[in-house]
């Protein structure tokens, strides 16, 4: 029962999130908070399925769930907790990692903020994704803090790939690195689009210059 109210809520979540999306042109701060908002939930409600349903694996990697494409294995789900960064650096350092998250995410919204005017519909998407993923695991060492390791461990990691080693990793993880390569492709488009705007503008300042030095050679008398 309680897991079929979280699924459905995950559900609800994505509708919002859809709504928004499609309401962008009208209000994109609207947009980007129930954007956030959305993922944060989801990643919040895909923990708690976790949890609930999952021991944690304490001394070795348990594969409660194996996606395989034929006999290739893509990914498994499993439950572990980090108290670290990537690849469990900076392990224990809770306080220095949530006060860095806290002040990129900082950070981003005044970005926006600064740009809303400028920004994107994708460059809009991008910065939200890392702001969802940077929450959904600041909440997490929040409650560290709060709670005491011993209530909570660490970070709740659940998905691990089986074809490359790479740390097991979350939603939110999912959610930061998809927003930072598009982030990087909107960057980069921008600037080429830029550039070919301006060699374009520096071909019609040349034409112009040159259409007027020879009107200005024909109006000159015999």
């Amino acid at each position: 029962m309680m897991n079929a109210l979280i699924i459905s809520l995950i559900f609800v979540a994505g509708l919002i999130a859809a709504r928004a999306i499609l309401k962008y042109r009208k209000s994109s701060a609207m947009f980007s908070v129930l954007f956030v908002s959305g993922l944060v939930t989801i990643d919040q409600l895909i923990k708690v399925l976790v949890v609930r349903n999952y021991p944690e694996c304490k001394y070795a990697i348990t594969r409660y769930f194996n996606f395989k494409i034929g006999n290739f294995s893509i990914f498994s789900l499993t439950h572990i907790r980090n108290d670290g960064a990537g690849w469990s650096i900076l392990g224990g350092q809770t306080v220095f990692l949530s006060c860095f998250t806290a002040v990129v995410i900082i950070g981003l919204i005044v970005y926006m903020i600064i740009r809303r005017k400028k920004i994107g519909a994708m460059e809009t998407v991008a910065v939200c994704l890392i702001i969802a993923g940077g929450f959904g695991n600041l909440i997490d060492r929040f409650r560290m803090l709060i709670e005491g390791t011993d209530k909570f461990p660490g970070v709740i990691d659940y998905f691990k790939f089986e074809f490359i080693d790479w740390p097991v990793f979350n939603f939110a993880d999912c959610c930061v690195v998809v927003g930072a390569i598009l982030f990087c492709l909107v960057m980069i488009i921008e600037e080429i689009g830029e550039s070919k705007r301006k060699k374009r503008s520096a071909r019609l300042l040349a034409a112009a210059v040159s259409d007027s030095e020879k009107d200005a050679s024909d109006d000159e008398p015999l």
